[in-house]
């Protein structure tokens, strides 16, 4: 399985700065990108036999702020369809979500033949500084609920903004990597590698990845999604 490197410091700054705005720009964005009940409804009328791989986020997974075929769930479907998988990438992402508004919403998402269900929450629970216990314990239901379903999950790390201290944002990041080890899933330690504090790679304020870096996002959980394609592909 790939490995993902650590995040340098420089990265670690970054994605502090991105995380004291990310649930502001959200709200202030209007729920822009956020999918509705109705059209994931829609979607599932549209294609009901083909195997979905679910996408469980927040704004980074929604694509604020670019185009929603630009997002970085589009692109793996981009990546998905020109090597022949015969998956329907669906984005839950939820424009300032957080690990218990996923959990929330958990039933109706994996409605359907969900095979995969990468998650990627997290971000705003570091934002409001919420007690990592609790953060953990409702990702680990996720994933629980989603393995009880017969459903793969490759989980995403995140970090925690500097400026909550060491010990919360060493918690928070040793939370992730305690869930993949002890519910034995794939792991992609930090979903902003490479992306965090570059500018070309992100939008204008500094905070959301733009259409490039959704694309390096993407590049990034392909490499560890394509090695899950052939244990849950169709015969």
């Amino acid at each position: 399985m790939p490995q993902a490197a650590k995040p340098h410091v420089s990265q670690q700054i970054a994605v502090g700065v991105f995380l004291c705005t990310l649930g502001i720009a959200g709200c202030q964005a209007g729920g822009a990108g956020e999918p509705s009940e109705p059209k994931a409804a829609a979607e599932r009328a549209i294609e009901p036999n083909r195997p979905k791989i679910v996408v469980l986020g927040d704004s980074i997974t929604a694509g604020l702020g670019i185009r929603l075929d630009r997002a970085y769930p589009a692109r793996l479907q981009e990546r998905l369809d020109a090597e022949g998988y015969p998956f329907k990438i669906v984005n839950a992402g939820v424009s300032g979500d957080t690990s218990a508004g996923g959990l929330s919403r958990l039933d109706w998402v994996l409605e359907g033949d969900v095979r995969i269900l990468i998650l990627a929450l997290g971000a705003n629970d570091g934002l409001r500084g919420l007690p990592v216990p609790e953060m953990k314990r409702n990702l680990s239901t996720i994933i629980q609920r989603a393995t009880e379903r017969g459903i793969a999950v490759l989980l995403t790390g995140m970090e925690a903004p500097p400026n909550l201290g060491e010990t919360y944002t060493s918690q928070f990041r040793d939370a992730f990597r305690e869930l993949a080890s002890e519910c034995d899933i794939v792991f992609f330690p930090f979903l902003l590698q490479g992306v965090a504090g570059v500018s070309t790679l992100n939008q204008s304020d500094g905070i959301h990845p733009n259409a490039e870096g959704a694309r390096i996002i993407a590049d990034h959980i392909y490499s560890y999604l394509r090695d899950m394609l052939p244990e849950i592909s169709e015969p």
